[in-house]
């Protein structure tokens, strides 16, 4: 059978049963917008650590990060490393308070808790644009992994790449529409258990086909060694480091589709163990999809399996994982395929929801705004994948650079400070302003990321711009 209609049927048996898992969920769900978008705070422990699991575990890793891994080496297990125990860390700090914080004021959006915190509104308005305009790079980096999986599969061809956006965007829309929260976590707890078990069949399926091929796990790494790719050094020079490090550090306090699922737990054992499972998910499938990603160089420089992306090519970073789609049977190239749909669908489906809840509460739209504003955010999302501006990695990567900024302001709120909403508005500013301006100044996004006015990190300057105006704005509070 062909390969590319295999991977349809997996993939509309899959949409099938997801479709009946958000209709099911449609039970649950209550009358009203904290029904809609946080299920008024009911999620037990098993949800709510695989809506935020599922939400911040996405196209990036199984697209995105073995490509990284395969061009840049061991160090990009480091770098999202980082991330999993800054956010750990976070979460084992603030989670509580937060949860404890929304259930007695009743947030329901990321911007509404800012402007409870700081005493205005206008703080909300000012959140929720960032948020508008930042997430839109994260979230074309799902469609743009689900259309370069699509064509994978097929063999390549920008038609198919066009029809897996598209198909994306359709399937996001209804299951985030179908029954709001309720149904986006519970297809998530769907897409996390198979993300899991797709990526543990590939990792192993290319085990034994390095073996088969004469190159043991052993021999895989001692190839790696030789090529410079087994330790620090290479491309991960330290300015690069902090450069993609430092942002996500802070994902779990600026991304507003991850600190909204802290208002949805029922209980604080709810709570806890979310923290805890997922800090084991987030593990295993870190060092998986590394792991899948040095394997698969190693294959590359060694000759063997045929793969030839091009590793010092950055814009073929994100076919890497297609290819191997492409070598393995059928039949497990559909189910990985599958499970890049469904990691991208998930993330994207609580990022729109996220949004919409901003626009009918923080900007004041109303409901039915809320909802025809995720339709038409879904619409430039699809634009912008189709445009296939960047790899997947710098695209996520970038939208954590300019919502950096919001993490003084978060954390201070969390800590109990207060301060002047027009400084503290000003910092949230910070991010988007600064990536402006060193784009206008770099001649390109690519080279802004990197940059280094003054020989430090462009995301030290945001933070520390930031940080400045939030402890500034503290002073005039409480003068």
């Amino acid at each position: 059978m062909d390969r590319l209609l295999i991977g349809l049927i997996v993939l509309a048996a899959y949409i099938i049963l997801g479709t009946a898992v958000a209709i099911a969920s449609r039970k649950r769900l209550e009358a009203g917008e904290e029904g809609f978008y946080i299920a008024k705070g009911r999620l037990g422990s098993f949800l709510s650590a695989m809506t935020y699991a599922a939400t911040t575990y996405s196209s990036f890793m199984v697209v995105g990060l073995v490509g990284f891994a395969y061009s840049t080496g061991v160090g990009a297990l480091g770098f999202e490393l980082v991330y999993l125990i800054s956010t750990l860390g976070l979460l084992i700090i603030f989670s509580r308070r937060v949860w404890r914080r929304a259930r007695e004021r009743g947030w329901v959006s990321p911007g509404e808790m800012l402007a409870d915190i700081y005493g205005s509104r206008m703080v909300a308005v000012v959140a929720s644009i960032i948020f508008l305009v930042s997430l839109v790079p994260y979230a074309s980096a799902q469609l743009k992994g689900i259309g370069e999986a699509v064509a994978g599969l097929a063999g390549g061809g920008d038609q198919y790449y066009t029809i897996g956006v598209l198909l994306g965007v359709a399937v996001m829309l209804v299951w985030s529409l179908v029954a709001g929260i309720w149904s986006v976590a519970a297809t998530d707890a769907l897409q996390g258990l198979w993300m899991l078990i797709a990526g543990t069949m590939l990792l192993l399926w290319l085990v034994a086909e390095l073996r088969s091929s004469g190159l043991g796990v052993v021999e895989a790494f001692r190839v790696l060694e030789e090529a410079g790719l087994a330790g620090p050094g290479g491309f991960w020079s330290i300015h690069i480091f902090l450069a993609f490090t430092i942002p996500w550090m802070f994902f779990a306090v600026t991304n507003p589709q991850v600190v909204q699922r802290l208002f949805m737990p029922r209980d604080e054992g709810s709570l806890r163990n979310m923290v805890r499972w997922f800090g084991v998910f987030g593990l295993y499938y870190t060092v998986l999809v590394v792991l899948v990603g040095l394997l698969a160089r190693a294959a590359y420089e060694a000759g063997v399996l045929g793969i030839s992306v091009d590793p010092a090519d950055p814009a073929q970073r994100d076919r890497v994982t297609p290819s191997l789609l492409y070598i393995a049977s059928p039949l497990l190239a559909s189910i990985v395929f599958t499970s890049i749909v469904a990691a991208s669908i998930s993330t994207v489906d609580s990022i729109l929801l996220t949004l919409s809840s901003s626009i009918s509460r923080d900007l004041g739209a109303g409901r039915r705004a809320g909802l025809a504003g995720l339709i038409v955010v879904a619409g430039v999302l699809a634009g912008v994948a189709l445009a296939r501006l960047q790899y997947i990695v710098l695209l996520s990567v970038l939208s954590s650079l300019m919502l950096l900024s919001l993490a003084p302001a978060t954390i201070a709120g969390w800590l109990g400070r207060r301060g002047d909403p027009r400084l503290v508005a000003a910092s949230m500013l910070v991010g988007p302003v600064i990536v402006a301006i060193a784009t206008v100044t770099t001649g390109s996004v690519k080279a802004a990321f990197v940059s280094r006015p003054m020989g430090i990190p462009i995301s030290i300057w945001i933070l520390a711009v930031s940080t400045l105006l939030v402890l500034v704005a503290g002073r005039i509070r409480g003068s």
